[in-house]
């Protein structure tokens, strides 16, 4: 076909495209110098970044141009120099630069939050647009930035009128112009048979990966992949042995299985200390990492009231976050299982009835609650608590007149606390123990707080680590003076670290969080150097009360686990990390497996070694059976001896048919 009677009708895609190329290009440059020496200024990088990105930038030019060339295709010729076509082309220009300016500013926020490109997180905030519209209203200047962005799209169209608006010396055919349709359709089907998103991961420096990605493209890959079987995409062994190999994972010196069915896990767990029933208040703090206090090393002087308190409590100074999101922590700590790909189970369909933290102290007559400053709505919280043993309070439980400050994702953490104080006095006069899990908001972005509480600034996350920590204080010495104080135990922990995104794949630093368990009465301060995972705060803290209970946790009582045996789980959305004996074994889609050296300090890369089988074979294990006992309903509260019971039955009846087959 000639060139040349395609281009009066194609001009405006030709200008399109180089507009597309141009922004999609400096948002990446921007980003990059962004990153700073998280990507060393080296040739290799820089081609990477750059070549690698041209590529994907094409290729989602060809999906985010569809509306454009189906509008070229069908406008006919008489009106395509006319008013009608000309308003038309330039007003649908107008609307796709305009989109795609608007996606780079909102790639370089989402780069400041999370030092990575859209990924499932942009995915999930899209679910809950209440909140994270309400969020960038609170956190940026938006009529500003609307209207700069309004005005470089009326200086690009104006610029380019001569390539935007139709001329006429059109003279291509319907025809012919569904040849150009075809051509660009074939193009769509062969880029998406052909390239995926995990081919620009060529690079040991995770920053590099990232820019050399496509936001849009990587927003809609993300989309994809929301649901994950791990079965498909991970490396596994035959289900019965990954479950026989659990069993020895899991056997400690405190526990005993109750049945020789692999598919069973519940074991019972022996108490090692006399029976203690005390109230137990577990507040799980909105993003903070370790490095905030410097209890636990850090620079900066935000947690006085914490480092304080920690000299009166049993501190943990090697606890590592499963995951990056609050989901990700509330699944540890109430479910006590390893991060599964995909979704959080907090968030996936048939989560009820689940064997979790709630549901071992309802059995020993407590009452359980879980107390949220927002709405619990937002990622399923409520529905998930409410269905798993906890008695649900959220921001709608809390008068006006008791809110002292609120941002659009909930009230200041103080008047929460507030609410909580209220409800364990009323459970005290019950005359019930009570199990409470307290989730924080304000140490979120728009990082805004009650002013006076704290000498800092609003809009920025050091001040509201600052008045995090002022307002635990403050909720601690409000309850000293109530009479239930001197029997409960304070678990202080985050739900995960404040920065997710670094140079390596898994950047060990990064989950390190805090944890504190504070109860002067019956605890006694010291520091505890041994490695933890987020999923063993639960049986260690029921440990520390000397429960005698059934468990089907994954987590281990840290104090009744031999030394040596320490290891924990960190993962983002498909990268799975086992941590153990200082190797960091990664398991991620297409069946990869890979072991580096963590590093605990510091934003660097993390040199891969030789895979160690057995590390492997243990990693599997964990991950495999989890993802599996959710699928198949082994998590259940009540039934899941009985559906291990009917997969034992169906797994022996299929050996002996294919024993009897090849017999044959």
């Amino acid at each position: 076909m000639p060139l040349r009677p395609l281009a009066p009708r194609y001009r405006p895609l030709a200008w399109l495209s180089a507009v597309f190329l141009a922004v999609s290009a400096l948002t990446r440059l921007a980003l990059l110098l962004r990153a700073g020496a998280g990507v060393p200024p080296t040739p290799g990088h820089w081609l990477a970044v750059f070549g690698i990105g041209l590529g994907y930038d094409l290729l989602t030019f060809v999906y985010f141009a569809w509306p454009l060339v189906l509008l070229l295709w069908l406008l006919p010729r008489r009106w395509f120099a006319a008013p009608l076509g000309r308003w038309s082309v330039a007003l649908l220009g107008g609307l796709l630069v305009a989109g795609c300016l608007f996606i780079a500013v909102a790639e370089w926020t989402f780069w400041e939050e999370f030092q990575t490109r859209f990924n499932f997180i942009a995915v999930d905030y899209l679910v809950y647009t209440t909140e994270v519209i309400g969020n960038i209203r609170e956190s940026y200047p938006v009529p500003a930035i609307l209207t700069a962005l309004f005005v470089a799209t009326c200086i690009a169209c104006w610029r380019g009128r001569r390539w935007l608006l139709p001329q006429a010396d059109d003279n291509m055919r319907f025809g012919r112009r569904g040849l150009v349709t075809l051509a660009w359709l074939a193009a769509t089907v062969l880029g998406t048979a052909l390239v995926d998103a995990d081919m620009k991961n060529r690079s040991d420096n995770e920053y590099v990966n990232a820019l050399a990605g496509n936001g849009i493209y990587q927003f809609f890959a993300a989309y994809r992949s929301a649901s994950i079987d791990y079965a498909r995409f991970y490396r596994s062994q035959p289900s019965r042995e990954a479950f026989e190999g659990l069993h020895t994972q899991l056997q400690s010196p405190d526990s005993t299985f109750l049945s020789d069915n692999p598919y069973d896990v519940t074991r019972r767990i022996h108490a090692h200390r006399p029976l203690r029933r005390l109230n137990v208040v577990l507040v799980s703090v909105e993003s903070l990492s370790a490095s905030f206090s410097k209890g636990f090393g850090g620079n900066l002087d935000l947690t006085p009231r914490l480092d304080a308190l920690g000299r009166q409590s049993l501190v943990f100074d090697n606890l590592y976050a499963t995951g990056t999101r609050t989901v990700r922590g509330l699944e540890a700590l109430s479910l006590s299982v390893p991060p599964t790909p995909g979704e959080s189970i907090v968030k996936r369909p048939h989560n009820e009835d689940l064997f979790s933290l709630a549901s071992v102290f309802n059995r020993q007559g407590y009452v359980s609650e879980f107390l949220y400053g927002g709405y619990g709505a937002f990622d399923n919280m409520n529905y998930f608590f409410a269905h798993n043993g906890y008695q649900v309070r959220d921001r709608e439980s809390i008068p006006d007149e008791n809110i002292h400050h609120a941002n659009i994702w909930g009230v200041a953490d103080e008047d929460l606390y507030t609410l909580a104080l209220a409800e364990f006095d009323r459970l005290q006069a019950g005359g019930q123990p009570f199990f409470a899990h307290i989730m924080t908001t304000s140490n979120h972005r728009p990082y805004t707080f009650p002013q006076g509480s704290v000498d800092y600034p609003q809009g920025q996350r050091a001040s509201a680590v600052a008045y995090t920590d002022w307002a635990l204080g403050d909720f601690i010495e409000r309850a000293r003076r109530k009479p239930w104080f001197t029997d409960t135990v304070f678990v202080i922990t985050a739900d995960h670290c404040a920065s997710s995104g670094g140079i390596a794949t898994l950047p060990t630093f990064r989950y390190h969080i805090p944890l504190w368990i504070y109860s002067p009465a019956h605890i006694a301060p010291a520091h505890v150097a041994r490695m933890l995972s987020q999923i063993d705060i639960p049986p260690t803290v029921l440990g520390l009360l000397g429960f005698d209970y059934p468990s089907r946790f994954y987590g281990q009582d840290v104090f009744a686990l031999e030394p040596g045996r320490e290891r924990a789980f960190i993962g983002n959305y498909q990268q799975l990390g086992y941590l153990r004996r200082d190797r960091l074994l990664e398991l991620g889609p297409n069946r990869a497996v890979r072991e580096v050296l963590p590093d605990y300090t510091d934003d660097r890369a993390q040199p891969a070694v030789a895979v160690d089988a057995a590390l492997e074979a243990e990693a599997v294990r964990y991950y495999e059976t989890a993802s599996f006992r959710f699928a198949h309903g082994l998590m259940g509260a009540d039934t899941a001896d009985r559906v291990a019971t009917t997969l034992l039955a169906r797994g022996e009846a299929e050996a002996a048919v294919a024993a009897h087959g090849s017999s044959r």
